[in-house]
């Protein structure tokens, strides 16, 4: 199936229940929360645009499990930046450009929502890239 800006994305279990299990994997503290607010804004965008309740749809679902493994593969570890300070785009353009959407929308909700996750979050963008 096409999603949103011509991205493909899988209606399977299997993406289901990568992107769940996704934050069991990150034995990091703070990696584990900037998954959680991954999900949290991803659930914002997609319950409000797309119309979902509770789950995610599947395209939605499909995101989360790439983001999911571009944070896993993360070259910077425990000292990652935020992705907006990081001096390497792991994410293919498309989906930069889907993750910049979802931010822009869910971003200024996660406040109401999250605002611990929010807090957490903007403290986060102070963190500097190691170097390369």
């Amino acid at each position: 199936m096409i999603g949103v800006n011509g991205i493909q994305y899988l209606e399977s279990e299997r993406a289901n229940e990568r992107a769940e299990a996704a934050f069991a994997t990150f034995e990091n503290r703070r990696l584990a929360r900037e998954w959680k607010t991954m999900q949290a804004m991803v659930r914002i965008y997609c319950n409000n645009l797309h119309g979902t309740a509770g789950d995610v749809c599947a395209e939605c679902r499909d995101f989360l499990g790439y983001a999911s493994r571009r944070l896993e593969r993360c070259r910077f570890g425990p000292e990652k930046p935020t992705c907006a300070n990081c001096p390497v785009h792991c994410y293919q353009r498309a989906r930069r450009d889907q993750v910049r959407a979802i931010m822009r929308y869910a971003g200024p909700r996660m406040l109401w929502r999250h605002p611990v996750l929010s807090l957490l979050h903007w403290v986060d963008g102070f963190r500097k890239a190691p170097s390369c």
